[in-house]
């Protein structure tokens, strides 16, 4: 019951967003669905060319949940829902997405990844492990449907100080989170976190023509 009143609050505020972007509603929409159901998928997509009028150029696949604990007793449902929404929910979304795809004349399939594609932390072992899985998605994806012009890409932020971040330090212990979170950004190579915009500005541009040939 708790994750569907927080999958229901997510989506109100999918709905509120897009009003805000255009109150008129002619150019944006907010929907709900569930990643880990095909189906859901399907009728997403279905809607988006509904809506916009002809096959989608662009979808980021960028649904996710944290995971954080000792793999010796953390509850094996926990390591299920991280496997089904990032890694299984990822490849229904571009399943969905790629038959829209194919028609367009500019297509790019984004995806979110992680810092943890390629390295990991203690405690993070199922978040890792789907998000090692994100970047063989996007390899595979590249290879086979380039060739029918779909660009396939994905964005592998570090930690950005947010909800996200926050829950995953409070799941291990932490009890000091400011502090935490400025020791996080201590570690990094600039000695700062990046913000969502600088996240959204990557996924931008890796959308956009300038980045045809990536």
């Amino acid at each position: 019951p708790d994750q569907r009143l927080r999958v229901v609050a997510l989506g109100d505020r999918a709905i509120e967003v897009a009003k805000t972007l255009d109150p008129s509603g002619a150019r944006t929409r907010g929907a709900t669905h569930d990643v880990t159901s095909p189906g859901d998928c399907a009728r997403l997509v279905a809607d988006a060319e509904r809506f916009f009028g002809g096959p989608i150029d662009i979808f980021h696949a960028h649904a996710g949940v944290g995971f954080a604990g000792d793999l010796r007793t953390v509850d094996p449902a926990s390591i299920r829902r991280t496997i089904d929404i990032n890694v299984t929910g990822s490849l229904f979304c571009a399943q969905a997405a790629l038959a829209s795809l194919t028609q367009s004349r500019r297509a790019s399939l984004l995806f979110t990844s992680s810092l943890q594609s390629v390295a990991t932390r203690p405690q993070r072992s199922a978040y890792t492990a789907s998000k090692h899985a994100i970047a063989g998605i996007v390899k595979a994806l590249a290879v086979e449907f380039g060739p029918l012009g779909v660009r396939v890409n994905a964005v592998a932020p570090s930690s950005i100080d947010g909800d996200f971040l926050r829950a995953q330090l409070a799941n291990v212990g932490t009890t000091d989170l400011d502090a935490a979170v400025s020791r996080v950004a201590a570690g990094m190579p600039l000695g700062r976190l990046p913000t969502p915009e600088d996240f959204a500005n990557a996924l931008v541009f890796l959308a956009s023509p300038l980045a045809r040939s990536i």
